[in-house]
């Protein structure tokens, strides 16, 4: 089973390289997968590059603290993660239900991690080794650095540095961070030194132990008592969260307080090139094999990341808070490396799953001013509506897709992950979105609307409407063109804040009105510190400081989930009381424009002459499978989001 590809992962594959020392343990939460898709393989590589010994444990059993003992005790110290996902979001629906698989753990077992992973496994380090240099970081760390607001336990819970004892935390993308932190210990400095690390939080006992100009921000037992004080300082770290303007932030925990320095520069093209072709074995440890792999690396096994940042800035996603909104990415020539590398692989069938990253189809600084004052703090560049200084070009992404086309052994370049549609529609130039529509969508697109309400919109940090209903023409004329018959998949949300009932009952109206059928909507999920979640928590908006509405009942957020996806007979008792309780029995009946029947589904007095959508052949709103309404050639594409000249050749 030993692989000397993969680091060592117990003392006897130490044994086996001839190591009876090393310096560094990484732990993490997710299964042992040597891809570049997980953040602490990239760590662990980027210090094996520099000559660092790295032992690896995944998934450590956290009950006692024997496997942490298990390779012996590191040279100069131990970092951890909890995964690719703060831990609860990958134990826990939105409805706080435990989930029944986990996609980064063998043989998709739950439980193989514990609930705030980062901080169980820092305790057992702390047993195991005692006055260690101890680094946190990852996304769960990332997104818990300041005092926050935690969904699960529904409270305000201390920046994880004070809960896991740690000595630094890193957040956001952790390559240089690791890499000097690893260099510095080495060096001999003592941890407690380490304080003007960029992209790090430390803790101390006076602002005069910061490096950087600073900000404060209200304390930890201010944000835990009074709401509006949460909400002004989660503004603030938003607002500093720049590589090249933000200053450092200050936050008291008692006696103690913590210091967030300024992020990270992004890493140049340069630089991203050379983690990104670091040895990587792009598969599980074998020791998986036996327990049916690691779902997880399906996904991703032959997909490439070209790019990292989101000019998006959307309210309810981490990446903002997390990689940064500035964008940087790969050289051409690198992904072209990656690629032909991929062509080699035994399973590889000719088929490149996905060319993309945070945003598929961005590549650069959208303006020439984040270049010298980084991003602005008070907007972002798309919503509402794209700033008249953004500068939008596809030619490089193109061109990577291009290049990546003609090699051999490629049959096919897909795009999965998400396109920014209101970028595409400011490209005056539409090379790229025909040859998207020509040549890299695998039966359908997907992208993000989420809602069809603008006041929600706006909470959202989402683009209106009218523009992904100009993207949507314009993608049927373009697959009018090429003769195709592709498809939409739209991401829906519920009951994100300032979503009422009746905006839920504005967006079924809208499905229904555009004969649209979701299968994949997503109830609002307060991530640890996120925009949404403060506005979920507090009941304001800190873009502005005015209330706003917050659905946290949770048959309330039931009911807004079920209009989103009203023909399901499942939903029909939600929909009907969701329709009766804001007084729109107006849409029950049998008029094209209702959302339900007067009766539940299948019901005994139902009468003989039923409306076309109901009928089980129907192309829209019946309940025939998806199989047996699918064409040949068409295996696996969802009903979702149909083209609607589909059912104008059924009529």
């Amino acid at each position: 089973m030993y692989d000397k590809r993969f680091f060592p992962v117990s003392a006897e594959e130490m044994a086996l390289r001839g190591w009876d020392w090393y310096d560094f343990l990484i732990v993490n939460g997710d299964a042992y997968v040597d891809h570049p898709s997980f953040g602490s393989v990239v760590i662990a590589r980027v210090l094996e590059a520099e000559g660092f010994r790295v032992g690896y444990l995944s998934q450590p059993d956290w009950h006692s603290a024997d496997a942490f003992r298990a390779m012996g005790r590191p040279r100069l110290g131990v970092m951890i993660s909890a995964g690719n996902l703060d831990s609860m979001v990958a134990h826990y629906t939105a409805a706080k239900k435990r989930r029944r698989q986990d996609a980064y753990s063998p043989g998709n077992r739950p439980g193989l991690r514990p609930d705030r992973a980062t901080l169980v496994y820092a305790n057992r380090v702390r047993e195991a080794f005692g006055p260690i240099p101890l680094i946190i970081g990852g996304l769960e760390a990332s997104l818990r650095r300041f005092a926050h607001y935690d969904y699960w336990s529904d409270k305000v819970r201390r920046s994880l540095l004070f809960d896991c004892r740690a000595d630094l935390l890193v957040y956001g993308m952790g390559e240089a961070a690791s890499r000097e932190i690893a260099l510095r210990l080495k060096a001999g400095e003592p941890v407690s030194a380490l304080t003007d690390i960029r992209g790090t939080s430390f803790s101390a006992k006076s602002a005069d132990e910061c490096a950087f100009p600073w900000v404060d921000v209200p304390s930890f037992e201010d944000v835990a008592a009074d709401k509006t004080a949460y909400a002004r300082a989660n503004k603030v770290e938003y607002e500093e969260h720049d590589p090249i303007r933000g200053r450092a932030i200050l936050q008291r925990h008692g006696d103690r307080i913590l210091v967030t320095n300024p992020p990270q520069m992004p890493l140049t093209t340069q630089e991203l090139d050379r983690v990104a072709e670091l040895p990587y074995v792009r598969d599980y440890h074998p020791m998986y094999r036996d327990q049916g792999g690691v779902p997880a690396i399906e996904e991703v096994r032959f997909s490439v990341t070209h790019n990292r940042g989101c000019i998006g800035g959307c309210n309810f996603c981490a990446l903002a808070f997390h990689q940064g909104r500035m964008m940087t990415c790969r050289s051409i020539e690198s992904v072209e490396r990656e690629v032909t590398l991929l062509t080699k692989h035994p399973l590889f069938k000719g088929y490149i799953h996905d060319v993309g990253g945070p945003t598929a189809n961005l590549r650069r600084p959208v303006c020439k001013k984040q270049l010298r004052e980084g991003m602005c703090a008070h907007r972002v560049c798309l919503a509402p509506k794209p700033c008249p200084n953004l500068i939008a070009d596809e030619s490089e992404y193109l061109a990577l897709l291009r290049r990546l086309r003609r090699i051999p052994g490629v049959k096919k370049i897909f795009v999965r992950s998400g396109i920014r549609y209101d970028y595409m529609l400011c490209d005056k130039k539409d090379d790229f979105f025909r040859e998207l529509v020509k040549y890299h969508i695998s039966g359908q697109l997907k992208v993000a609307p989420e809602h069809c309400i603008d006041s929600v919109l706006d909470y959202m940090g989402k683009s209106h409407i009218d523009v992904y209903e100009r993207f949507q023409q314009k993608y049927q004329a373009l697959n009018r063109s090429a003769g195709k018959e592709q498809y939409l998949v739209p991401y829906l949300m519920s009951s994100h804040p300032g979503s009422r009932l009746e905006d839920a009952i504005a967006l079924a109206e809208y499905l229904n009105r555009t004969h649209r059928l979701p299968e994949q909507v997503q109830d609002f999920y307060p991530v640890p510190g996120c925009l949404s979640t403060c506005m979920y928590y507090t009941g304001i908006d800190p873009r502005t400081m005015k209330p706003v509405f917050v659905e946290r009942d949770p048959h309330g957020k039931a009911l807004q989930r079920a209009l989103l996806q009203y023909r399901a007979p499942e939903n029909w008792k939600l929909v009907k009381e969701a329709l009766v309780k804001a007084g729109r029995e107006d849409l029950i009946g049998f008029e094209e424009r209702c959302l339900i029947r007067p009766y539940p589904p299948k019901h005994r007095e139902e009468p003989k002459k039923r409306d076309r959508r109901d009928a089980e052949p129907s192309g829209r709103g019946g309940r025939q499978s998806r199989r047996s309404r699918e064409k040949p050639g068409q295996t696996g594409k969802k009903r979702s989001d149909l083209n609607p000249n589909r059912n104008k050749k059924k009529k």
